[in-house]
């Protein structure tokens, strides 16, 4: 997949499926959308994902927004649904107030040759947010490019929304969370060393240190599902900052992985968060989180 970010200076040669949107989720909704995209390379279409970086709501705001998906993790998602180009458009002060009109000629059609376009018939884009459904209609015939509007897609009687998939990650509702993505939610990253207590008391676990910009769930522990080395493994992960060993520890996410005994360190792994199992605690001593940690490793696995 190729990606161009950090530019407006961009040009497709091939003729392409464009689909609009923020990403900022990549929930059911979005995959529709994409689905109409891939299915157009069947026809020859480069199939095309045009977003926004930093994301709207940030750049309106002036405010980090903890994300569904990283930057990275979305580059991943992307590629692994077989997207042929990235863009994430520089939203600065300047392409803000793009006119809409030159938006869809100058760069939909203009550098992204697009024949195709997708997007959910919320879409808004250029100064104002005055760019709509309407105007990609009304400039369809013109421009000669097919155009696709996806409704909201709902789920048990309201629509899927990113926002929604926040509060639901938020409460620790993870199966809530898998069904309104498509998948299960995941935290990425390098296995890091940490202080060997896992080791010290015979349940050695995989560590890796989430982005601040990561949206975590409730501290605690949780069953889960890890991708390592092309395998998956079943595991139990612990989401916080450990009180037991030291109340400075840095926000981590620990994982026992069942049946599993290689050295995983400097490793990308992939931590699949299925289900809460008890919220994060303090114990005593060692020896009691030992026991309770040995009691978790049996509630997971169930």
């Amino acid at each position: 997949m190729e990606i161009i970010t950090g530019t407006t200076k961009f040009h497709i040669d091939e003729k392409s499926a464009v689909a609009i949107g923020k990403f900022d989720g990549i929930h059911v909704g979005h995959k529709k959308l994409l689905k109409y995209i891939l299915e157009q390379k069947k026809d020859g279409l480069k199939s095309v994902v045009f977003t926004f970086d930093p994301s709207p709501e940030e750049f309106f705001t002036g405010h980090k927004v903890r994300q569904l998906y990283t930057k990275q993790e979305k580059r991943r998602e992307f590629k692994k649904l077989g997207i042929d180009v990235l863009i994430e458009f520089p939203l600065t002060e300047t392409t803000a107030a793009t006119d809409p009109e030159d938006f869809v000629r100058r760069i939909l059609v203009g550098q992204l040759s697009a024949d195709y376009i997708a997007a959910g018939t919320d879409v808004t884009f250029g100064a104002g947010g005055r760019g709509d459904q309407y105007l990609l209609k009304s400039l369809a015939g013109e421009l000669l490019y097919e155009l696709e509007l996806i409704d909201k897609v709902r789920l048990d009687g309201a629509e899927v929304s990113s926002t929604r998939i926040r509060n639901e990650v938020a409460d620790g509702n993870m199966a809530m969370a898998e069904r309104l993505l498509g998948s299960y939610y995941s935290v990425c990253g390098i296995v890091e060393h940490g202080r060997h207590i896992g080791h010290t008391i015979g349940i050695p676990t995989v560590n890796i240190i989430p982005p601040e910009d990561k949206l975590l769930p409730p501290y605690g522990v949780y069953s889960s599902r890890v991708h390592l080395g092309g395998k998956v493994y079943d595991g139990m992960t612990n989401i916080g900052r450990k009180p037991t060993i030291s109340e400075q520890e840095k926000v981590g996410v620990e994982t026992y992985i069942y049946d599993f005994d290689g050295d995983a360190y400097g490793e990308f792994i992939e931590v699949e968060l299925i289900r809460f199992v008890r919220p994060e605690m303090k114990f005593d001593s060692l020896d009691m989180l030992k026991a309770q940690i040995q009691s978790d490793l049996e509630n997971a696995r169930e």
